[in-house]
């Protein structure tokens, strides 16, 4: 048979976009417009709809970047035009705001309004349309919130923009009114429509040999040949049933069984501001409102505890409608957690707190639990996750952000993923490699073709919906869902929802593989590093909310203050939504990293009054002075939850700073540290044992800067090609030795670029550390900056901590896996050692991390390279990322090991507090514990405010630990209870004594009790 399929191919998608389009909306009426631009933040409806409305023609410029501009739409059908009347024919009304090309949510949107204030819908560059009632035929008064939200995405090109930051962003107008129209939507014109788009969606994803590929196209034409270009409407039935029968050939039994679930994946901030964030989630869910009210077998899926707390506050009449769906099972709450977070830089309390905060929201407000763990987009997954997600109560979880990665593909799809303590959790990838699917053809192919389970598993999960930006599904989505229900060709496609998929899942793989350890991405491993200003306030406020809470609850247990929960709650969920993954990960633009960090400086100053309130509150005010100790472990005398009186430091004999040629010695009882003039470490010797630390020949403390031009995602990769351009910062400006009572101490100034560092090097008197300070004004651009230590310790592995443990790496890259962890994450501290001695480096603010043996191909010793990722200046999407001035401390712990990195991170990050003026100089700490492998992570009171004590602890060192918990106050009873504080069977804790809890934990165990209170 002679045919040229190419070319019919070529025909039927020419006539779609030039005849079957246009036919949709085929009789329309212009709207008039008026507007108001609003000259600040945005304003609710009641505000603006009283404001005076100039006319506004198509073709008008408006919108500066960021900025809003109302639209009151009015109009009304042709008093004679019957045809608004006529069966199949549905009013609406279509909106352009000036869409371009783009993807929708990276541009200008929309909010619709009637005259009275409901919500209606969001516009947006596929979603142009608002509804009006059946029937409708007088006259139309519509208002439109637009947002002139300019496009940093702009194709992904990365290219640096002053737009993401309001001060930069000028006030030329972005947008050209497009225009408003009353129009008819041709019902059966539009299923037409949507039979030719799936039809031909589905012959493009199958093989051309296949004779399903040429019947459709066999169908398309004929259809085609029915059509009428100048009358479809007239002959759409004619086209529709010549394309039946091909719509209706049933999928094979063994095909591929989809579960779609209704989604948008909304980023809490990204490419735009939290404020932006706020009105996107406001349009996304009335879009899914709508949508519900059409099809009652639409079920939409929203995470973010977060998000559903601004529409209330900002929309409660939608919020109320949202709360109904929720009641019916449409609209489905998900994922549990405050918002989408990243899992790697969070700490270990705060990550807890994701769960506790999320999912006591939604059961306060709905009376649903999640169950599913919803994190499509997240960097990488900490191995700790599984662990957390179980003690929130939580069976499931979802990602598909592994298939980004760039050298390895991830074996599985759906498996068992194994965290550090052995718990695991049913996890599952979708093959689709999507979270903004529009469930054509081509998507659901890949989701059958890529599918890793075959043969032993027969069904994967499908997001669908616009995302990032928001927008959610749409009605042409929701008709191809129908029709790939049972089509021959096809993915088999049901409507679904979390929970119903991961139940038909585990039924159908009860045995699943298990995959043990993190979910490592092989991929924006720059995340680590990027916005260093936004991550040093997320540390600082994690261990600053631990004190605030601990002395709060001390002094509510005391009877000396009230518990603040009102204020700590807050303060808590501005942490929380500042570790959504695009914003403590350092991705955003200039605007939502100011923002965070002017509400870490804020949170902070909160938080240190609290703080002191609370300890003066117990100590009384006086002429004393006294030294809180907010850490796990006892500290020079003040014991870990408690306080003592304060008491001068004085040098001890030994500790000072003597010359040694051209360099200097500090020392110590125990330490002797080797400053060449370079301001460069040449010799650490542990006196004790006559150890040395630092390789002959080599360097510690070594400043280095490297060219830092990832291929494409500037602020989130990390390529491993920056190591050809490796610059030691050895120059140095000066060198001076500290006047210091308590420690030797040197001070180094260096200038490099248009930067300059200057480092304090500090021995204490008896300490078995050396404290580092590294300031540094940075002005450098594309440039990544470590502090790198040459380690004579022969480790094959590096621990790292990470929430509620560590977890060991290969220091090798034997294989393609260890290769591709050429940069990675840590907490509070790394460790390497080999049998009998071993280093630690503790940090206050720094999570990139790299570790490498060097060394011994020529004849030389191998070492232990260990790298901090100090600062790195992506110019995209902030072009100002990272510059101004930075402070970094470290701690290096010679012959230390795993107990002692653990104290020295806690040390780090928790040092003590002194308090003067206070009567008092000691309170006895609320629990101590007599095991130093199990750790108290969290003291403080219950979330339902009834008065009972809650304490978190985990065993530390990664073995098994029995421990006695002393309670310092009467109770009734002690409960294990899980995150959020329901009690749990728990043959790990025994009750021999009043006041005392005995605890066994396993390795990594993460522990809740419940104290209620006498």
């Amino acid at each position: 048979m002679h045919h040229n399929a190419a070319q019919a191919e070529a025909r039927i998608a020419r006539f779609v976009v030039e005849r079957l389009e246009p036919a949709v909306h085929g009789l329309r009426w212009p709207l008039a417009a008026a507007a108001w631009s609003c000259p600040d933040a945005p304003v609710p409806f009641a505000e603006a709809a009283v404001q005076r409305y100039e006319p506004f023609r198509t073709g008008q410029r408006w919108g500066a970047p960021w900025g809003t501009t109302w639209f009151r739409l009015t109009g009304a059908f042709p008093a004679d035009d019957a045809g608004a009347r006529l069966p199949g024919r549905q009013p609406e009304v279509l909106v352009d705001l000036g869409f371009t090309p783009g993807l929708p949510g990276f541009q200008a949107e929309g909010l619709g309004y009637s005259a009275d204030g409901t919500v209606l819908k969001g516009l947006s560059p596929f979603n142009r349309h608002l509804p009006l009632p059946a029937g409708s035929g007088g006259p139309v008064e519509l208002y439109v919130e637009a947002a002139a939200n300019p496009d940093i995405a702009n194709g992904f090109t990365f290219a640096p923009t002053m737009l993401g930051d309001p001060a930069t962003a000028g006030r030329e107008p972005l947008y050209s009114f497009g225009g408003a129209q009353l129009v008819l939507r041709e019902v059966e014109v539009w299923e037409l429509l949507q039979d030719f788009r799936t039809l031909a969606s589905l012959m493009l994803a199958l093989p051309d040999q296949l004779p399903r590929r040429a019947g459709i196209l066999h169908a398309l034409e004929q259809a085609l040949d029915l059509l009428d270009p100048d009358d479809i409407a007239g002959t759409d039935a004619a086209g529709r049933a010549a394309l039946a029968g091909t719509l209706a050939v049933p999928a094979a039994a063994s095909a591929h069984r989809i579960h779609a679930v209704g989604h948008a994946h909304i980023d809490s901030a990204w490419l735009w501001p939290v404020r932006e964030t706020v009105r996107k989630v406001a349009r996304t869910f009335a879009n899914a409102l709508e949508l519900m009210e059409q099809d009652p077998g639409f079920v939409f899926a929203a995470s973010s505890a977060q998000h559903y707390a601004w529409l209330k506050q900002h929309h409660p009449g939608l919020y109320e409608r949202v709360k109904q769906k929720v009641g019916t099972g449409q609209f489905v709450p998900a994922g549990g957690m405050w918002v989408e977070a990243d899992t790697n830089l969070p700490g270990g309390e705060a990550l807890a707190r994701q769960f506790v905060a999320g999912k006591r929201f939604f059961l306060d407000e709905f009376g649903v639990e999640p169950l599913d763990v919803w994190l499509p987009d997240s960097f990488g997954y900490s191995a700790a996750l599984p662990q957390i997600a179980r003690a929130a109560g939580s069976r499931w979880l979802m990602t598909q952000k592994l298939s980004w990665n760039d050298t390895n593909s991830f074996p599985h799809h759906t498996f068992a993923w194994e965290g550090i303590d052995g718990s695991r959790i049913f996890t599952h990838l979708p093959p689709v490699e999507s979270y903004s699917s529009d469930l054509s053809g081509l998507e659901l192919a890949r989701a059958e073709r890529r599918y890793a389970e075959h043969g032993a598993a027969n069904r994967s999960l499908v997001p669908f919906g616009w995302g990032d930006g928001g927008g959610g599904p749409t009605r042409e989505m929701l008709a191809a869902a129908r029709r790939t229900r049972d089509l021959e060709g096809s993915p088999a496609v049901q409507l679904s929802s979390p929970a119903a998929f991961f139940t038909a899942a585990e039924a159908e793989y009860p045995d699943p593989p298990v995959w043990s350890g993190e979910l490592y991405l092989e991929f924006h491993r720059g995340t680590y590093t990027s916005q260093a200003g936004t991550k040093h306030g997320n540390r600082r406020c994690e261990h600053l909310l631990r004190e605030a809470e601990l002395w709060a609850a001390t002094a509510a247990v005391r009877g000396t203050a009230p518990y603040p929960y009102d204020a700590l709650q807050a303060a808590w969920r501005t942490v929380l939504l500042q570790q959504f993954h695009d914003i403590l990960p350092g991705s955003s633009i200039a605007w939502v990293h100011r923002e965070a960090e002017r509400n870490y400086q804020r949170l902070a100053a909160g938080l240190g009054l609290g703080i002191e309130t609370s300890l003066r509150s117990l100590l009384g005010r006086g002429g004393s002075s006294a030294l809180a100790n907010a850490g796990p472990y006892a500290v020079d005398g003040v014991p870990a939850l408690g306080t003592a009186a304060a008491t001068t430091a004085t040098m001890a004999g030994g500790t000072g700073v003597t010359a040694a040629g051209s360099g200097w010695v500090l020392s110590n009882s125990r330490l002797r540290v080797a400053v060449d003039e370079q301001g460069l470490i040449g010799s650490i010797l542990d006196t004790a044992g006559g150890r040395e630390l630092i390789p002959a020949g080599q360097r510690a403390n070594i400043l280095q800067l490297f060219r830092d031009t990832p291929n494409q995602w500037d602020a989130w990769n990390l390529d491993s090609h920056y190591e050809t351009s490796l610059t030691e910062l050895r120059s140095v400006d000066a060198v001076e030795v500290l006047a210091n009572p308590a420690a030797a101490a040197v001070r180094i100034s260096r200038r490099f670029g248009a930067s300059q560092a200057v480092q304090t090097l500090t021995l204490a008197a008896d300490s078995h550390a050396l404290e580092i300070e590294t300031r540094v004004d940075w002005h450098e651009r594309r440039k990544l900056l470590k502090l790198a230590f040459a380690l004579d310790v022969h480790a094959d592995r590096a621990a790292s901590e990470i929430q509620f443990g560590h977890l060991f790496r290969p220091t090798h890259a034997n294989t393609s896996w260890d290769a591709a962890r050429f940069e990675t994450v840590a907490q509070r501290w790394v460790h390497v050692g080999e049998p009998g001695f071993g280093a630690a480096l503790a940090n206050d603010s720094v999570y990139g991390h790299d570790i490498r043996r060097i060394g011994g191909a020529t004849g030389g010793t191998p070492f232990t390279r260990v790298r901090q990722s100090l600062l790195r200046a992506p110019l995209y999407p902030d072009p100002e990322a990272d510059q101004g001035a930075h402070t970094f401390r470290t701690t290096l712990v010679p012959g230390a090991d795993i107990p002692a990195a653990v104290r020295a991170g806690y040390g780090l990050n928790l040092p003590l507090r002194r308090i003067d003026g206070v009567a008092g100089q000691r309170i006895d700490p609320l629990f101590r514990v007599d095991n130093p492998a199990v750790v108290i992570e969290a003291v403080k009171l219950a979330e339902d405010r009834s008065g009972d004590v809650v304490v978190r602890l985990y065993e530390a060192h990664g073995g098994r630990a029995a421990a006695q918990l002393a309670a310092g106050f009467d109770y009734v009873q002690v409960r294990a209870t899980d995150l959020l504080e329901r009690s749990i069977d728990a043959g790990w804790l025994e009750t021999p004594a009043a006041r005392i809890a005995v605890v066994r934990l396993r390795p990594f165990q993460l522990a809740t009790l419940r104290f209620r209170r006498a």
